[in-house]
């Protein structure tokens, strides 16, 4: 409400002047009423829609009110069926204590050890749902199942709202959070997956980084009360320590943002206590994570941590950064820069060798050989390398973003602002002192507010995030709406554009910023809310008869505590259905795990059946279980191949026609996954089959130690 209340001014008879200079009357003020009723009945219209909207393509797409539990649960695809399996083993304990310790004690995600899974993943929003559901009187209408998917997508809802009033808070317009609403919904292939991947950390967190956005947008608005800055601050702190509790690359995306406002800072945008106050939220949160995570040492070891203290450290003992003219700012913002960059790496590399982290280590291995600087051949990087979500930024996404009217309207505010962008920052750079004598000239010299500088450089850097990784597109196309709804919307880049037509008049702006948003919504009713009516009308089911067949046999046919191996993303949804006991996983952020999942994952590369049954051994399998898809896929070109990847990584040459690097050589012994489906020896000797359908091969690991010990006698 303190974001809404700053509207007051903006809405009276003069749409200059910030809203602190206005002193409403009586007819104003029921105006302004009128005005923050209708905008915010029609945020949360828009929001509810959008819930409503993914609910419903979730449940046509699947059926997913008439297919068995375990069918549900399979739809829970890889990692989504992990996270959601620790809610399922929060319900299904006898008390939450003991749910909670079993969770910090846990001997069933990885074999052979017990890990606390409230330290290693980010599953607290399980956690507080599972318990929500116990002490609501809501079990006998309501199934679990459905109480968690509604809750993610009533996110949905969030995330819709916090959009709408980041873009009326820049345009003093709600038209803009209406279209910026509108937009988000068209444009559901590149803003969300959720109705795919409802568990997934990102659809959890979002919608709380959208949150925090607008608080912030709000915290940098001109001339802000100091008791509206410091209830502001509360927002930005609650939604942020949503955002990082729900999120283990929290730390990668906060980096971004603190990079956003350390540029803020040295072009002169923003006041000192703002910068202090915006990265002290950063740090208070990320330790209160750190602390809730039972001192995850990922999170001390953040490049984000160490550059807020460097940044905050060099800006204390660099006094006089922003005096002297032209040159010499530059001169000292170039120093600067290089004092806290070094100063970053430095504390940075002194925490994880202190701290021996290596959890992350696989992100930067993955950066490093995407951009060239890394080995091709290392196999996580590879992991991450071949798959088509940590690309580059597919072009066929401009052609739809342009398809709903999005596109140019973002281009168009994008290049005039940012062309404003330079020239303020030149005029700041220019001026000696803190600016704010420049600051306070007539309104007709170049200035930039300093909440539309902020979102200016966040659709920027965020941009250039989900240009270079495809995955990250979802950080940068939720705001992509609301800062386009606030180029249309608002004062700003129509005012530059009538200066030039020398016809900026209060009654044109006025026209155009009304007209022009009325007009485009028109259009895209006109155009796509038929064929929104058409999509919601298909209506489609889940068949996966082979998984569902794999997932009764283990359940009807093996020891509860039965130890599988097998491919990540299949065992994540063992462990759903079944609840047995797993070698690997998908959530990669463990040095440990990854080391296993590459031992692993021998069975598909060209070893030999006794090293095979060793490595298994080791980790203590029973069962391990063999996947067509993956033994003969095709999905992926030559190289990307998982067994190209294995092949590369043990130094061996590559299936099929094609080059292969000089060093490689002829494996010694068949591809595992093919041979001991013939059943010959040695393979029959260590290994027997137990099940086996169009998909998936199943074979039990025979104990020979036990058995040659009984030979050979005391």
């Amino acid at each position: 409400m303190t974001a809404l209340r700053q509207r007051k001014g903006s809405r009276g008879k003069d749409p200059g002047p910030s809203v602190q200079n206005l002193k409403p009357d009586c007819g104003f003020s029921w105006w302004t009423i009128l005005c923050v009723m209708t905008g915010s009945i029609v945020g949360i219209s828009l929001g509810l829609l959008c819930c409503i909207y993914v609910a419903t393509l979730h449940e046509n797409d699947l059926w997913f009110s008439n297919i068995k539990e375990v069918e549900r649960e399979i739809s829970f695809r890889t990692e989504c069926g992990l996270y959601y399996s620790y809610y399922k083993q929060m319900l299904k304990a006898p008390s939450i204590q003991q749910g909670l310790y079993e969770l910090i004690h846990d001997n069933t995600t990885e074999s052979k050890r017990t890990i606390n899974i409230l330290q290693r993943m980010n599953i607290y929003q399980e956690v507080f749902l599972s318990i929500l559901y116990r002490i609501l009187p809501i079990q006998t209408y309501l199934e679990p199942i459905y109480f968690y998917i509604y809750t993610v997508f009533a996110l949905q809802t969030v995330y819709v709202i916090a959009l709408f009033i980041t873009s009326w808070l820049l345009s003093d317009s709600w038209l803009a959070g209406a279209l910026s609403g509108v937009w988000y919904i068209l444009n559901r292939l590149d803003t969300t997956r959720v109705e795919f991947t409802i568990s997934l950390r990102e659809n959890w967190s979002i919608p709380f980084f959208a949150l925090q956005v607008a608080a912030i947008t709000c915290y940098l608005r001109p001339q802000l009360k100091p008791i509206h800055q410091r209830v502001v601050l509360w927002l930005v702190f609650v939604s942020t320590f949503c955002f990082c509790l729900t999120w283990q690359f929290n730390q990668f995306v906060l980096l971004v943002q603190a990079l956003i406002i350390f540029t803020l800072d040295c072009l002169d945008f923003l006041t000192a206590e703002q910068v202090v106050s915006l990265y002290l939220m950063q740090v208070l949160n990320l330790l209160l994570v750190w602390l809730l995570q039972f001192c995850n040492s990922m999170i001390l070891g953040s490049l984000v941590l160490s550059f807020i203290v460097s940044a905050l450290f060099i800006k204390h003992f660099q006094t006089g950064l922003k005096t002297g003219g032209f040159v010499i700012r530059v001169g000292k913002l170039a120093l600067h820069t290089l004092l806290v960059l070094t100063l970053t790496f430095t504390i940075n590399y002194s925490a994880k060798k202190i701290l021996q982290l290596k959890s992350d280590e696989h992100i930067f291995k993955f950066i490093k050989a995407k951009f060239g600087f890394g080995a091709t051949r290392d196999f996580d990087a590879s992991l991450y390398l071949c798959e088509e979500a940590f690309g580059l930024l597919p072009l066929d996404t401009f052609e739809r973003l342009a398809g709903t009217v999005l596109l140019y309207p973002y281009l168009c505010t994008l290049s005039v602002l940012f062309i404003l962008l330079l020239l303020v920052a030149l005029s700041n750079l220019s001026t000696n002192g803190s600016g704010q004598a420049s600051r306070e000239k007539e309104d007709r010299t170049f200035r930039m507010r300093p909440d539309v500088a902020y979102n200016l450089l966040h659709t920027v850097f965020f941009g250039l995030l989900a240009f270079s990784t495809m995955r990250m597109k979802y950080l940068w196309t939720g705001h992509m709406c609301a800062f386009a709804a606030f180029g249309v919307c608002g004062k700003e880049v129509w005012s530059l554009y009538l200066r030039v037509l020398h016809c900026n008049t209060k009654t044109t702006m006025r026209l155009i910023r009304y007209s022009v948003p009325i007009v485009i919504l028109a259009f895209l009713y006109y155009k796509f809310w038929p064929r929104l009516m058409e999509e919601i009308s298909e209506l489609r089911e889940f068949y996966d008869p082979d998984t569902v067949e794999l997932m009764e046999w283990i359940r009807l046919k093996t020891p509860k505590r039965a130890v599988f191996a097998g491919s990540m993303q299949l065992l994540a949804g063992i462990k759903l259905c079944t609840g047995r006991v797993l070698t690997n996983h998908p959530h990669y952020e463990d040095q440990a795990l990854r080391e296993r999942t590459r031992q692993v994952y021998q069975i598909y590369a060209r070893q030999s059946a006794e090293e095979v049954h060793k490595v298994l051994c080791s980790v203590g399998v029973d069962y391990i279980v063999l996947e067509d898809s993956i033994c003969y896929e095709r999905r992926h070109s030559r190289g990307c191949r998982l067994r190209d990847l294995l092949d590369l990584a043990n130094g061996h040459i590559m299936d099929g026609p094609g080059e292969n690097e000089p060093d490689l050589i002829p494996a010694t012994h068949p591809r595992f996954c093919e041979a001991i489906k013939t059943d010959m020896p040695p393979y029959s000797t260590l290994f027997t089959p137990v099940f086996k359908n169009k998909t998936f091969h199943v074979y039990k690991l025979k104990k020979l130690k036990k058995k040659n010990k009984a030979e050979n006698g005391p």
